[in-house]
């Protein structure tokens, strides 16, 4: 009998050690587990939240936004550009001061809501870059409201740092619309292929009629498009040569 029990302690011991390192190995794992699918359940339930509860106040934001630095101010640019080299360029400036002041008021609503309803925890790219933005143009309708007459001293470092103002503006608000879009699909994983390819457009023809304008003149100053008519060079030889014949016979 004793024999049989020195032989069967070990094997007791044996199980008892194994219980003792197992279970709690195998009760920490299927915890892990539990924790895993609450998390990813928890990760839906915030995708659901934001569907019903910040879906517009995203959307709203991401629209005011665009508005503002995706069309309003690039089509503000093409209208001063153009009121410098037509007649009616009153009328443009007239209509790039509305852009602008519209623009900067639909921008500063776009902060105000971003400030309002979303975590402003400034973690991401879009957030830090949209904070330098709003800074930037205020920044540049201040130095708008303080340009300095035409002849002064001071007026070319203002043009160039009015000038540089705007183009950073131009630059980065097209790149905070991307980042925009990416945020917009991280937060609700919704596809936003359309959107980017609508805006990838947009900026092409933009920049197309922005590079177009500059060419414009030289079109015009070479003959090849005058008002309604179609001039080429040698009609202009031709017409000159006819005129100096008319007036040398007019002089005999």
């Amino acid at each position: 009998m004793q024999v049989l029990v020195g032989k069967l302690f070990p094997f007791t011991m044996f199980i008892c050690l194994m219980n003792i390192i197992v279970l709690p190995l195998v009760s920490s794992s299927s915890q892990q587990h539990v924790k895993s699918i609450d998390s990813i359940a928890d990760k839906k339930d915030s995708i659901h939240k934001v569907s019903h509860k910040l879906m517009f106040e995203i959307r709203l934001h991401g629209f005011l936004l665009w508005a503002s630095m995706g069309f309003l101010m690039p089509v503000g640019i093409l209208a001063i550009r153009m009121s410098n080299r037509q007649e009616c360029g009153t009328r443009l400036k007239i209509l790039f001061y509305v852009h602008q002041i519209l623009s900067l008021l639909i921008s500063t609503a776009g902060a105000v809501m971003s400030v309002k309803n979303f975590n402003n925890s400034f973690n991401n790219h879009h957030q830090r870059l949209g904070l330098a933005l709003y800074g930037i143009i205020w920044l540049q309708a201040l130095t708008g409201v303080l340009r300095p007459c035409r002849g002064s001293k001071g007026r070319s470092g203002w043009f160039f740092a009015h000038w540089l103002l705007g183009t950073a503006i131009s630059i980065l608000g097209i790149i905070n619309i991307y980042t925009g879009l990416r945020a917009y699909h991280e937060k609700t994983s919704r596809s936003i292929k359309p959107w980017t390819i609508v805006l990838t457009a947009e900026i092409s023809l933009i920049a197309f009629v922005y590079l177009f304008q500059d060419k414009w003149l030289y079109i015009q100053k070479q003959g090849l498009i005058l008002g309604d008519e179609s001039v080429t060079p040698k009609q202009q030889d031709s017409s000159s040569t006819e005129k100096q014949k008319e007036s040398s016979s007019e002089k005999c």
